[in-house]
């Protein structure tokens, strides 16, 4: 069947935004490896929720008398509302017209090309800001980027603070609401191998089952040398991880100690990875710019924030040297 004439389609809308999320998953996971290990979702608002329930503790005296006519009530369990805001990220590209079509050595000043190494880039931002930096939510105003909170702004059950060191707040009563102020660096100490079998324990005692510790290159090191109840070393076979890991045998199960290349240096986070998100409002894309001269420009963005579904499934110890 023919089209009719004039009809709008998509093949000669030029400001349709090109979608590059796939290209997004596609870059080397060794590059973000947080992002790479944890999930993702979409949500629909700047400001976005989820819901963390405790169960009560366990009780060894939860007996009915037979025939009980009016049992007692117990305490309903009710849900905690938790909370973060979206941050925007971008990047833009220009390229004059002659480079985009003259021959380079592996074309690297095309607009593909370009557009490409700046997604990678941006990717690499996305990790430091939501693994290596420290930082409550912001929701930003006229003139004022908003700003997602970091992980370590939302840790405060497992944690081990070197002196002075402090769990970030919440805008809410208890754990309720976003991370309205950041964590308080503490004095630096050495990593020891007691500081990381302690969060360990202290998040199976919460319930989790952590399988991964993320730190830097420094503390990796460090950390290669603890004994655990056996140490050894094997390529990842994980396609998330995609690189050489150690493999901690802990009284609590198995953790994959892996460096990461964005996260601050003083932070070595223990991890459930299943109890964390990246929810993005907007997936990666790429969209022309107006013309202005001789020249392409794109712009590259994307909008997400950090979703931790249960603080207590995660632990950090922070100020390490």
């Amino acid at each position: 069947m023919a089209v009719t004439a004039n009809t709008n389609e998509t093949y000669d809308v030029s400001t349709i935004k090109e979608d590059l999320a796939a290209a997004m998953a596609s870059i080397s996971p060794v590059e973000t490896i947080f992002m790479s290990t944890i999930g993702t979702r979409n949500v629909d608002n700047t400001f976005f929720e989820w819901s963390e329930v405790d169960l009560a503790a366990a009780s060894a005296t939860n007996r009915a008398i037979e025939g009980d006519a009016s049992p007692a009530n117990t305490a309903p369990t009710n849900a905690v509302r938790k909370g973060n805001y979206t941050q925007i990220s971008t990047k833009v590209v220009e390229v004059s017209d002659t480079a985009n079509e003259v021959s380079g050595v592996a074309d690297a000043q095309t607009v593909a090309k370009q557009v490409a190494y700046k997604l990678s880039e941006m990717k690499r931002d996305m990790e430091k800001m939501v693994l290596g930096s420290n930082v409550a939510a912001s929701a930003g105003a006229s003139g004022t980027a908003r700003q997602t909170a970091s992980l370590s702004a939302f840790l405060t059950t497992n944690v081990s603070r070197g002196a002075g060191g402090a769990n970030g707040t919440t805008s809410g009563t208890g754990e309720a609401g976003f991370p309205n102020a950041a964590a308080t660096d503490g004095t630096p100490r050495a990593i020891t191998e007691a500081m990381l079998k302690t969060v360990i324990a202290a998040c199976w005692e919460s319930g989790a089952q952590p399988t991964v510790v993320l730190c830097g290159s420094s503390q990796k090191q460090t950390i290669s040398t603890f004994t655990g109840n056996a140490t050894r070393y094997k390529e990842a076979e994980d396609s998330k991880l995609n690189a050489a890991i150690d493999v901690y045998i802990s009284d609590f199960g198995e953790l994959q100690i892996a460096p990461a290349r964005q996260i601050r240096p003083r932070d070595v986070f223990v991890l459930a990875p299943e109890f964390a998100k990246i929810a993005y409002l907007q997936t990666a894309k790429q969209k022309p710019l107006a013309r202005t001269g001789l020249s392409e420009r794109r712009l590259i963005s994307a909008e997400y924030g950090l979703e931790v579904t249960s603080q207590k499934a995660h632990g950090v110890i922070a100020d390490v040297s």
